[in-house]
This record gives structure tokens, C-alpha cells and sequence, in this order.
């Protein structure tokens, strides 16, 4: 195993904590009990469970540490400059309706910088992390983005409404966590979405760097109604060019 930071074996722990608690409830999707939150997004009981047992590991260990979550949203500790980022369940409306494409997503960010980055997809155990200037892994061993240099042979993935038709070959996911992830690992070529939250991609712009990958400029002290373009190095000026009205 790669040598790994304190604050990334944190992270693995928590996101194996509450794993279990959605390895159940997915075994159990019926009886589930939801309430609405939006037109395509939903609470439910393992989501806010979830989320409070990461919450509680990752405080146990870094209780100054502030937070940023999908449910409980901004909480400002006594170290503002190191802030969790979590998403404990991206690709809620997949787990309600029992499609196995999830993840639990944590990322710390230190001083506006993305410095460590965990997605974890419980059911098909796939534990993808990066920590920055330490590369980007999946199950311990070393991924890099794809080298393929033409559109034309690329798989793109995106999500969202999608108002402009483009000429590329994509696909939606609906979880924009393992997008980020299959584009470190080389299985998509690049990933876009408009107005994504931080939280759902926060430890993938880490992964995507490490891995060898180029994103758009982003401000990371915004959380909601963010624009990303990700990619290999090799088609991200094709990319950027077939997107200009994105």
C-alpha cells in the first residue's frame, strides 16, 4: 500500500463506517423512507445517516476541522482554514430506485485548495483517492487519466440538464463523484456539467489533477452552481473548443 497521510486514513475509516449503513438500506430500497427535497433530488433516511456517522468520525479526530455537507451545509470551527467537504451519498436518485451507482465522497480542503480526495463506491468496492503531489489511486494501485487525443474516439459523461446538443459521445451517469473517478481511472475521457455542487465534486478535481488530468479554472470558495470541464491533457483544447457554448 502506498504511504498515505493521517488525515486521508480519517477519511477511509469514515467512508467505510457509514458504507455499511448503505450497504444494508440498498438491500432493503423498498422500505425506505423518502421525503422530497427537489424536483430530482431526495432525502432519505440512509443519506441523513450516513452523512452523521462521517460527520461524527471525521470530528473525533479533527474537531476544529470546519464542515461543508450536502444536508447540514457550512459549519465554521476554530480552523476555518482546513474544511471537510462530504457528500454522503452522490447518486441518491440511482440508490432509490436501486440502480448500484453511488458513492460516498469526502475531500479536505486546505486554504482553497482541494488536498486530499476519497470516492468511495461501497457495493462494487472501489475505494478511489488522491492526496496532491501523491498521485491518484483505486484500491492501492496508481491510476492515470486515458491518452486517447481524439474526440472521435472518446467517451465523454456529463449530467444535468443539457439545454445545447453536442457533438461528442456521452453518457449520464447520475453521480457526478464517480464521473470524476472513471476520468482519473481512464474510463471516460472527460466530464462537463453546469451548475454542480462542490460537495459532488470536490475530491474529484483532486483526482483528476493527480491523475494526470486537466480541469477548468474553478473558484473553490464557491459551493452551488459550479461549471467544470474535465479531461485528459491530451484532448482538453478539442474539448474546450466543441463546449464554447456550454
Amino acid at each position: 500500500m502506498n504511504s498515505i497521510s493521517a488525515n486521508l486514513n480519517i477519511m477511509i475509516k469514515a467512508s467505510e463506517k457509514a458504507s455499511k449503513i448503505l450497504i444494508r438500506d440498498f438491500g432493503e430500497i423498498e422500505k425506505l423512507q423518502v421525503s422530497k427535497k427537489g424536483p430530482s433530488d431526495f432525502v432519505t433516511n440512509s443519506d441523513l445517516k450516513a452523512e452523521k456517522i462521517i460527520i461524527e468520525e471525521l470530528k473525533k479526530a479533527r474537531p476544529k476541522y470546519s464542515i461543508v455537507s450536502e444536508e447540514n451545509g457550512f459549519e465554521k470551527n476554530n480552523d476555518s482554514g482546513n474544511t471537510w467537504i462530504i457528500d454522503p451519498i452522490d447518486g441518491t436518485i440511482n440508490f432509490l430506485h436501486g440502480i448500484p451507482h453511488f458513492a460516498i465522497s469526502i475531500a479536505l480542503r486546505f486554504n482553497q485548495e482541494i488536498i486530499s480526495g476519497l470516492i468511495f463506491d461501497p457495493i462494487k468496492n472501489e475505494m478511489f483517492y488522491a492526496e496532491k503531489d501523491n498521485g491518484a489511486y483505486l484500491n492501492n494501485k496508481r491510476i492515470r487519466v486515458s491518452k486517447r487525443n481524439e474526440l472521435d474516439d472518446c467517451l465523454f459523461v456529463t449530467g444535468g440538464k443539457i439545454k445545447n446538443e453536442f457533438d461528442l459521445t456521452y453518457r449520464k451517469s447520475g453521480c457526478a463523484a464517480l464521473d470524476m473517478a472513471y476520468v482519473a481511472a481512464g474510463r471516460y475521457d472527460g466530464y462537463f456539467q453546469k451548475n454542480i455542487n462542490l460537495w459532488d465534486i470536490a475530491a474529484g478535481i483532486l483526482m483528476v489533477k493527480e491523475a494526470g488530468g486537466v480541469l477548468n479554472e474553478l473558484d473553490l470558495t464557491i459551493i452551488k452552481n459550479i461549471k467544470i470541464i474535465a479531461s485528459n491533457s491530451e484532448i482538453n483544447s478539442k474539448l474546450f473548443k466543441k463546449l464554447k457554448n456550454f
